[in-house]
């Protein structure tokens, strides 16, 4: 029996996660449905909570009987709500999960992203949803903001597995990996059990190529560049991983049973409608790698994914690429700072739209 797109990745090293996160979704068995077709972890947003908790009628009761009993904040709603669909994922994926020794099987929950330029306001919060959800497949998601750099390295030092969200730049990415490495070493010099430790930096792909072509756009005349940073991008990333993952610090670590920090690329559904639909999983095909997918991705790539090896690929273009960029005036550095601050806006949005939703329901069903 021929094998599916998603089981290809996997042979070729690379866990496909899911996206997308409701209460539906996973009561309903659709969660486990994709794990048995391959699905490997679960990532969650704001965004994705806020269009979760919105639609239908799935949190009612809860929210009801939270208030009954005192909890009225939109905000500790929001949590308690998360929480409960947080673990029941977290039970899907426990088999994937312990088969696999931790390296897959995760969910994950987002800080507060109004915390996301507050280093100590971070950890506390990363600690506290982290003892709140008591699963050892959660992961607590960090904004790769500069102030997260220092959170995510004592959050690993706690011995919290980290989803490292928002990295946008190159520069970036290789702090983050550092800051993991440091927590990591932290945590083994303290004791901890390098076992039951893992973290992922979520690399974002497509909004890439959604702000470099807009000033390839307003530039006019290099079209023939547009459409390709983001993989570009993608591609040094992965070759920065491999490099910092490497060396007699990180091999004296990976003997006491480390892991190493894995790419994740994130944002992989295509916003341009004239890029093919499956271009983001496609061309960032390589071993011990993570790509999450929307689920309309996930349907696309089982549809009509092509799978090859195709991160190490003409690495000399990609470098080439940036250049080109530049001297056509397309400033690199301005446009993953620009996505940096877009995105933490975005899911501070989607958080403020979130508790107003909740508090509109609260007091619609206090009031029924």
């Amino acid at each position: 029996m021929a094998k599916t797109p998603l089981e290809e990745l996997a042979d070729h090293g690379q866990s496909v996660w899911i996206d997308f996160l409701s209460r539906p979704f996973v009561l309903d068995g659709d969660l486990a449905g994709l794990v048995d077709q391959g699905i490997k972890g679960v990532t969650s947003n704001p965004t994705i909570f806020q269009g979760a908790i919105a639609e239908g009628d799935a949190y009612d009761d809860q929210i009801r009987e939270l208030v009954s009993g005192g909890c009225k904040e939109p905000k500790e709603i929001f949590i308690k709500l998360a929480a409960d669909d947080i673990r029941d994922a977290c039970d899907v994926l426990r088999p994937i999960h312990d088969e696999g020794g931790g390296k897959d099987g995760y969910v994950s929950l987002e800080v507060d992203p109004n915390l996301a330029h507050d280093t100590q306001g971070t950890i506390d919060e990363a600690k506290r949803l982290h003892k709140l959800i008591d699963k050892p497949n959660v992961f607590i998601k960090i904004p790769a903001t500069q102030e997260g750099l220092e959170a995510i390295e004592e959050t690993i030092a706690a011995g919290i597995p980290v989803n490292v969200t928002l990295i946008f730049s190159l520069e970036r990415h290789r702090a983050v990996a550092e800051a993991y490495v440091r927590g990591l070493q932290r945590f083994v010099d303290g004791g901890g059990d390098p076992a039951r430790m893992a973290s992922v930096a979520s690399f974002f792909v497509s909004r890439v190529d959604t702000e470099g072509d807009k000033r390839l756009d307003e530039i006019g005349g290099k079209d023939e560049l547009k459409g390709k940073l983001a993989i570009a991008n993608a591609k040094l990333a992965y070759q920065q991983y491999k490099e910092v993952f490497s060396g007699e610090q990180w091999e004296a670590l990976e003997a006491k049973g480390c892991t190493k920090q894995r790419c994740l690329w994130a944002s992989t559904s295509t916003k341009n409608e004239d890029y093919r639909d499956v271009i983001y999983v496609e061309e960032l095909v390589g071993d011990d790698t993570v790509n999450t997918m929307p689920r309309p991705t996930v349907e696309a790539v089982l549809d009509h994914g092509e799978i090859r090896d195709s991160l190490d690929e003409d690495i000399d273009g990609a470098r080439r690429l940036l250049k080109e960029l530049e001297a056509a005036g397309v400033d690199y550095d301005d446009v993953v700072e620009t996505l940096e601050k877009e995105g933490v806006q975005k899911f501070a949005d989607s958080f403020k739209e979130l508790f107003s939703d909740i508090e509109s329901k609260r007091d619609q069903l206090v009031a029924a």
